[in-house]
């Protein structure tokens, strides 16, 4: 596997994407490995919560199914991103490392990563991360609900992925994600690119 987390800062904003990558044959638990981070990255981002929730308290969204598999990960899910600032920046931090504070409550226009892992000391490591914009979400008698949106336009390597894995609407979110990159990217790209962005962005 090939882990790369990289970014850049821009006119039109600050980007931070880690993708995991196949170069070879994965071992069956490499793949699993991927596959439970895959689930953790959908099930935050998929997340509809009160506005002024707390951004620790999303952590566990992420985690829970690293953990059903007694697994775990020594770093927070999200951080903020700052635009020609740092690129972890707050005041939002999805972490239990945080401390809940006021500070941290979430808000519509704040920017954060979405980028839980697995490590395995002298094997390997995974990690998938986009950066998701937080927007306002339909509201109800109980008030104002805030959601996810993907900002990230990068295929994800189906094949490190057990779709046996996924629940129906994780397979459904990730296919409507690369919907989305082939549908956004398509007009910029052409030949060979344009080839490769169709096979990575085919639904599982």
């Amino acid at each position: 596997m090939l882990l790369i987390d990289s970014g850049g800062q821009y006119l039109g904003g600050t980007t931070d994407i880690t993708r995991t990558m196949a170069v070879g044959t994965l071992l069956p638990q490499q793949i699993i490995d991927c596959t439970l981070v895959l689930k953790g990255m959908l099930q935050l981002s998929m997340a509809v919560f009160p506005v002024g929730t707390l951004s620790p308290t999303l952590d566990i969204l992420a985690r829970a199914p690293i953990w059903a598999s007694g697994v775990n990960y020594g770093h927070g899910t999200g951080h903020g991103v700052g635009y020609f600032l740092n690129v972890h920046e707050g005041p939002q931090s999805i972490s239990p490392q945080a401390q809940p504070a006021p500070t941290t409550a979430m808000l519509a226009g704040m920017v954060t990563s979405d980028e839980p892992g697995i490590y395995r000391a002298g094997k390997w490591g995974v990690r998938i991360e986009n950066l998701v914009l937080t927007v306002p979400a339909a509201p109800s008698e109980f008030g104002e609900f805030l959601c996810f949106e993907t900002l990230t336009l990068c295929p994800i390597d189906a094949r490190t992925i057990d779709v046996n894995l996924l629940t129906a609407p994780e397979r459904n979110a990730f296919n409507a994600y690369h919907d989305e990159v082939r549908r956004r990217l398509t007009p910029l790209v052409n030949g060979a690119a344009l080839d490769w962005l169709n096979r990575a962005t085919v639904a599982i």
